[in-house]
This record gives structure tokens, sequence and C-alpha cells, in this order.
């Protein structure tokens, strides 16, 4: 099952210019495509100016209904498999599930962080925004990883209204044209429950590039009636009764806090320890909760794993466990403790035979190396593609130091082998900068379906197509790539 993109053929080349031309323009004027957004003066701290570029199509990545099937059904499955993964950690830590378990996500991260994380009080949160990257193979689609503090939700909104606007015809847009929206409104309002203030989105300095499509997204919650804010966390102002924000020289009290910062960073997050205090004391909602456990791509490894094999039945349901076991890219922790004589690394084999050490896969060929090895989570090299090897695009003595690098950073960082899988071929059109021509390109898709959990249930609100020209190996944003909602193909 691959989805089914393809060039908008019915579009004369002097519509899709213009077309092309409407999406930048109006890009721009949301500050996400490089010029000054026109809410700067929403709150104190200047607007950052958009840098990122991208080739922009005419027409959105076309979907089949049964594609659209899958996804709808992946949100569940996932939220399902967070669940049982947050029980996983849990009984580990008690004694009830392998000790080794608990051990192995916690490895590289503070011990105040770790007990944190443990509290009774945030024993059942969870991400209130689930989003895999989905990669469309000829033999099926698969998850390469999951990203519970991913960018792209502004983008993605704001792209849907543009691309829905266009015409009609795109009413099939994933998610509607303001599902991306409604559902992350919705999602932050079920937190918010009872509680009295705003909706604070904290974008630290490291993750700075994404503050102008998240400032763009609390403009729209705003229009909606929601107050919410884009901030940096130094503008925080921490009192005994929790969290503030100035506004136009007024404060209001914080209700929730969207976190965007990933936890490795918080030494270098101004007033972490105080936002982390608040929430503690349970003065603040803070979404999504400090588990570092959970953001471990190791745990599609645990997935795998026979020893618990058990537990997985247990917790999920026969079709939803197969079905992730097939998406789920088999995975392995690059743990360089010596095994026992008679032991093997479960599932890895090597010209049909049993591995018992890494070391061995130091003579496999390029052929036989089709893995990706890269950090599995607390760190600053484990996003936006950093860190990442890929076996069969290096060379022997590449890949070998690569698989050495890894071992030695047990267990500070801990990195994961997990197989390669190469995307399918789309051809898809875009506006080529230069020339002002409408050029076809042959690239490779990454599919990022975008999950909002609300009161337990999962909202399927849209889904970012990343196509990267043919020869990247490793596909994420990049101005080279073109990016676009998904719509659903027109029968």
């Amino acid at each position: 099952m691959v989805p089914t993109a393809s060039p908008c053929n019915e579009l004369a080349t002097e519509a899709a210019r213009d077309r092309c031309v409407t999406i930048r323009t109006r890009l721009s004027h949301a500050n996400l495509f490089g010029s000054p957004s026109a809410d700067s003066s929403s709150h104190q701290a200047p607007t950052l100016q958009a840098t990122t570029t991208w080739r922009v199509s005419p027409c959105p990545f076309y979907v089949s209904p049964d594609q659209l099937q899958f996804f709808t059904a992946l949100g569940p499955q996932l939220l399902s498999f967070y669940r049982a993964l947050n029980r996983l950690y849990s009984e580990s830590v008690k004694g009830r599930q392998p000790a080794w378990v608990a051990a192995y996500l916690d490895l590289g991260k503070p011990d105040a962080l770790v007990q944190y994380s443990r509290m009774k009080r945030f024993r059942d949160e969870l991400p209130a925004v689930i989003r895999p990257d989905v990669i469309p193979t000829e033999d099926g689609m698969v998850i390469t990883e999951l990203d519970s503090v991913p960018g792209g939700i502004g983008l993605t909104a704001c792209l849907s209204q543009i691309y829905g606007d266009l015409e009609s015809s795109h009413s099939g847009l994933v998610g509607g044209r303001d599902g991306m929206v409604r559902g992350f409104a919705r999602m932050l309002q079920t937190i918010r429950q009872q509680r009295e203030g705003c909706i604070a989105i904290l974008v630290s300095e490291e993750s700075k590039d994404y503050r102008p499509e998240m400032s763009w997204l609390a403009a729209q919650l705003r229009n909606g009636g929601i107050a919410a804010w884009c901030i940096e966390p130094r503008e925080v102002i921490f009192t005994e009764e929790g969290l503030r924000l100035r506004i136009d020289d007024k404060e209001q009290p914080i209700a929730v806090v969207y976190r965007f910062y990933e936890l490795f960073d918080l030494l270098n997050i101004p007033k972490a320890e105080l936002i982390q205090y608040a929430g503690k004391k349970d003065r603040v909602a803070i979404t999504p909760p400090y588990k570092p456990a959970l953001e471990e791509k190791s745990a599609f490894a645990l997935l795998h794993h026979p020893i618990l094999r058990p537990f997985w039945e247990q917790s999920l349901d026969s079709d939803c466990l197969r079905h992730l076991q097939a998406v789920m890219p088999k995975t392995w922790l690059l743990d360089p403790t010596p095994l026992p004589a008679i032991a093997t690394i479960p599932e890895l084999s090597l010209r049909g035979h049993a591995v018992a050490e890494w070391t061995a896969l130091e003579g496999a060929t390029q052929k036989e190396r089709h893995f990706v090895i890269k950090p599995s989570g607390f760190s600053e090299l484990a996003w936006g593609s950093r860190g990442v090897s890929i076996g069969h695009d290096l060379s022997q003595a590449e890949w070998s130091q690569a698989l050495r690098n890894a071992l030695a950073a047990f267990p500070t960082t801990p990195y994961i082998l997990q197989e390669f899988h190469k995307g399918r071929l789309f051809d898809m059109d875009f506006m080529d900068d230069a020339s002002q021509a409408i050029v076809r390109m042959s690239g490779r898709a990454r599919l990022s379906p975008y999950y909002f959990v609300s009161d337990g249930t999962v909202e399927l609100a849209g889904i970012l197509a990343t196509v990267c020209p043919a020869d990247k190996k490793i596909l994420h944003g990049m101005k080279d790539a073109i990016m676009v909602p998904c719509a659903v193909r027109p029968e």
C-alpha cells in the first residue's frame, strides 16, 4: 500500500505558476517563508523572522482512500503503544517487568529528571501530540520514528489553509482546511480543563527556527477566542501561586505550558527549574510531560524484543500488535556489553548466520549493511536528522567507525541500529525560483501525520508531506524539498 501522488496534470502551466506565487505570497505574509510577521506587536518579544525555504508545489500530495484509512487507524494504535510503553516502564521500575527496560530508557539522563518523571501525579500522563515519520516504500508504509515534540504543526496548519482556499477540489485535504488549528486547540483546552489562565507556547533558543510557525499558530488560537501566546522561557514570571505572563502591560496567569523544547536542553532553558516546580506543585499543566522514557527511539527495540512479547500481547490487541510490528522496523540498542558465549543478538543475522557481537557487522558488505545508526533520544544529536549514519551510504571504514563511535557513546548517549527501508519514488511539480518555470522532480517522501489527543481519543488533523530529491538518503525539511499537505485523490 503506497500513496498515489502525481503532478497536477489537469493544471495549465500558467495556472500552476500563478498558484505557486499565491502560495509563496501567503506563506511570506504569515512569516513562514522569510518575511516579517504582521503579528509582531502581539507581545513584548521581538518577532523572529522566518528564514526557512523549500520548493513550492501547485498541488498537495495525494493519497488514496485506503491510505487515508491506514493513517486514520494508525493514531489510536500509536496511542495504545504509548500507553503500553508507559506501563512497561512503570512496571519495570517496580520490578514487575525486567529491570533492564527502565535501565535502558533512563540511560544518560540526570537522576533529578528521572525522579521527577516518576512522580505519582504524572504517572498516567502521555504525549498529547503524536507524530510518526512514515516512509512510503514499494512494500508498504514504514515508521522510522515517533516524535512527541514535533515541529511543523503551525506550518502544516498554514499550508492546509492556503491549499484549502485555492479551489474546491482541495476539499479533500486530510483533516480539512482548519483541522490542524482545531485539533491543536481542542487538545490544549482538554488539558486546561478548569484551570484559569492563558496558554503559553514556550519555544527555546535551541528551537527558535520553529518560533515563527508557533507564533502564527498562537495568533490563530487567539482569533478563535483562546488566549494563547508563543513566548520565550525567559518571559515567564514565577510566583508562589503559579506562572504568569505579561501581555499589554497586564499580567495574567498561565494555565497550560506547551513545551516546545527538548528535555536534554533543560540546563540551557531560562527558568526551567521554576517551570518544573510549578508543574510539580500542580500550579500549571505542562505538555508534553517531562517523561523522557517516552521519547526514546529504543522503544522500537522493546516492541520487537522476544522476551517482552508476552507483555505486548497482553497490553495490545492482536491486530494492533501485528500491525505495529509490521510498520515499525526491527531495531536494536547498541549496548557494547559482551554476551554470554551461548547467546546471540535477537533476530539479527549476517549472511544467514546469527550475530553474537556488534563487531561482526563491521565486515558487512555495502549490500549487507542496509541499516541506520542514530542516537536514541536524549541528545542534541537526536533531532533534525543529526547524528544519523546510513550504512550502505558509507565506505567500509566510515561504517566501521560509525559503529564503533555509537558503541563507545554508551551509556552516556545510547544509539540504536535500525533496518533501513528505501522510500519509493514519486513525481511532483514545483516552481523553480530562478526560471519561474514549473519543473518536475522525482523524489522520495516522508509523510508526517499529526494526531492530537483529547479526552482519551485521537484525531488525525493533517499530514505534512516532505518530498526530497531522489539522491537524498535522509528525508527531512530542506530547501531542495517540496513540502505540501496531503489530500485524498479525487475519484
